[in-house]
């Protein structure tokens, strides 16, 4: 998917070409590929679209499918062609939370512990934590898609619930981009181990990746970090000359 992500893809086609690997490599059923890019990142469906994807876009995708029974669950935010200030700034908080949730995870921890480290609904633009359900969010992962555990500041507060080790479960961070129309979304699939913690979602996710081909111009390549409206990239469109 990160190799074949560039202008011009649809987002439905992005699921086709994902639903074919999955089952080429011999997945049993694959339950939904979700896939939002550009203003549909903020607020975003949990459907895709036939939408263009255009140089610039924000783009995430979440891979659902059953593989000898078992099943994943695993976001990965991408920026198209570059990325914007904003759109980076979006994801290292998305990434902020995620590295302090994955750090409180051990056996005796609870889930209410790990919800403590998320902020508010609030924070990110929504009315209340039932309005932002599954955003800042945790599931099991086993023989279904979302089995307890439950990570949620909608619930975990007044029922938490005690990691012990063997558990598996999936942890997602969501921020909205100071644009007003792009996101980062992260979620890593976790083994809680005797003395903390194994992350099994290997696909890199520390730092926002950038897809697509890289833009050249007369004076050699242009950043992976720009704005994806030209003139703002300038002191003149900037109004700073």
């Amino acid at each position: 998917l990160y190799e074949f992500l560039r202008p011009g893809v649809k987002e439905n086609e992005a699921v086709g070409l994902v639903s074919k690997v999955l089952y080429d490599l011999g997945s049993e059923y694959v339950e939904g590929v979700n896939a939002i890019s550009g203003e549909r990142c903020s607020p975003h469906p949990h459907v895709y679209s036939d939408r263009l994807i255009r140089p610039g876009d924000p783009a995430f995708f979440d891979i659902l499918h059953s593989y000898q029974g078992y099943r994943t669950c695993y976001y990965r935010t991408f920026a198209v062609g570059s990325a914007s200030t904003a759109q980076h700034d979006a994801y290292k908080r998305a990434r902020e939370y995620m590295d302090r949730a994955i750090a409180l995870v051990r056996p005796g921890a609870t889930t209410a512990d790990i919800v403590a480290v998320w902020p508010k609904a609030e924070e990110f633009g929504f009315a209340n934590e039932e309005a932002a359900f599954a955003l800042q969010y945790g599931h099991g992962v086993g023989l279904s898609i979302w089995e307890k555990p439950i990570f949620s500041r909608l619930v975990s507060f007044d029922h938490p619930e005690v990691l012990v080790e063997g558990m598996v479960f999936a942890l997602e961070t969501y921020w909205p981009s100071a644009d007003g129309w792009g996101a980062a979304r992260i979620e890593e699939e976790v083994v809680v181990t005797a003395t903390g913690c194994q992350v099994i979602t290997k696909f890199p996710a520390e730092d926002l990746l950038v897809a697509g081909q890289r833009y050249y111009s007369v004076g050699g390549p242009l950043p992976l970090q720009r704005d994806s409206q030209s003139h703002l990239n300038t002191p003149a469109g900037r109004g700073e000359i």
